[in-house]
């Protein structure tokens, strides 16, 4: 057996390649991150062996710059193992005492850890294509972001020009008020609109919600409004207003392109009362392949749930806090999971409100049905099995 380690980057890749016994068949070496570095990466590779069940290939995970890399290697059908880089950094620290940390230090560090750590699993192909929606996932969810840091800025506006609006609806943040605020935005502009043209805007948007009698209330309040009469903040309104239309709208396309993959996977966690394709579809990313962890146990550290542990002599903490490692993606997915479970699922929402008669509060009694839920999951994605009550 050869093990090689690959230290990723964005212009270069440095590898290491060992020996079963750990002896240095290739001392570090860099290549580029072009066709010829990887022309280079093979010769070196097959002048040890042809057989690609005696090769086991090992690196991080990257960001995004181990893709290319991984998915050539896949292309030649040679086992690959991907590595979270604390796991990775963890291991070569454990190796020496000494502070050295140079990519060809972490390339043979990770061709080590390859014959060491037996409890690592081999990248599948499945997995790698699951990247198509983790990459839509991710997305969608910087979207959700971009798009709460947008509604802020339109709430902060209104409260400068039309402080009074935000009364008289239920929220600024839907279409009839968009509607409203793109035509007029701005307590002078609604105040000196035309009836017939303010009732028409509320009604078409509304969809018939808002008829003439809120169009004159708010007209009203705008004769009567406090609200500064700045042009250019009335601009960054319309503005605003119109990047959060062109966000929507660009999520619409995003979420299609996760439905229709999560159409072809059909997990089995979407059977469980409140867990639909948004939140489903984020949990099955960034979790990937299931059969990595051993168990549960494995699958919460990995997710940065499990509880941190200290002891130190005589003294042991009583405060256990999550580790909150991993992935964030994850975490936000999980959580926001289990509180929809908790609301449709009786089983779940009686475990809640248990951990609340207990004292605990509300998210701490959310983080204790979370671990509940990611075991419900594994178990379900393991052996395929649908949700039972």
């Amino acid at each position: 057996m050869i093990y090689v380690g690959i230290d990723v980057a964005k212009d270069k890749h440095d590898l290491c390649i060992l020996g079963a016994d750990g002896e240095i068949l290739f001392s570090p070496f860099t290549i580029h991150n072009n066709m010829q570095g990887f022309g280079e990466m093979y010769d070196k590779i097959y002048s040890l062996t042809h057989d690609p069940n005696e090769i086991r290939i090992g690196l991080e995970a990257t960001g995004h710059y181990h893709l290319n890399i991984l998915r050539s290697l896949l292309d030649n059908n040679l086992v690959c193992y991907v590595i979270n880089p604390l796991h990775a950094n963890l291991f070569r620290k454990s190796q020496t005492l000494r502070k050295t940390k140079t990519d060809k230090v972490d390339a043979a560090a990770i061709a080590m850890m390859l014959i060491n750590d037996r409890t690592l699993k081999p990248y599948s192909d499945t997995s790698y294509h699951n990247e198509e929606l983790k990459s839509l996932t991710r997305y969608r969810f910087e979207k959700v972001e971009e798009r709460a840091k947008l509604k802020t800025s339109v709430s902060k506006l209104v409260s400068i020009l039309f402080p009074e609006l935000e009364k008289l609806v239920s929220t600024l943040h839907m279409s009839s008020v968009y509607a409203l605020l793109t035509e007029y935005p701005g307590a002078s502009y609604v105040a000196n609109a035309n009836d017939a043209e303010l009732t028409d805007i509320l009604y078409d948007a509304s969809k018939g919600h808002y008829s003439y009698d809120k169009a004159r209330e708010i007209r009203e309040a705008a004769i009567s409004s406090v609200g500064s009469v700045i042009p250019a903040k009335s601009m960054e309104l319309k503005h605003t207003i119109n990047l959060i239309k062109v966000i929507n709208e660009e999520m619409k396309e995003i979420e299609a392109a996760i439905n229709l993959i999560m159409d072809k996977l059909q997990p089995p966690i979407l059977t469980i009362p409140g867990i639909k394709d948004k939140m489903g579809a984020m949990i099955i990313a960034e979790i990937g392949d299931f059969s990595r962890f051993e168990n549960a146990d494995k699958l919460l550290a990995y997710a940065g749930l499990s509880p941190s542990t200290y002891q130190s002599g005589q003294v042991t903490s009583t405060y256990a806090h999550m580790e909150k490692r991993g992935s964030r993606y994850l975490r936000y997915a999980l959580f926001n999971a289990t509180k929809s479970v908790c609301i449709w699922n009786p089983v779940f929402n009686e475990y809640l409100e248990k951990k609340r008669a207990e004292g605990k509060h509300y998210f701490v009694a959310i983080s204790h049905a979370c671990k509940k839920l990611v075991r419900l999951i594994y178990r379900m994605q393991v052996t395929g099995e649908p949700y039972r009550g």
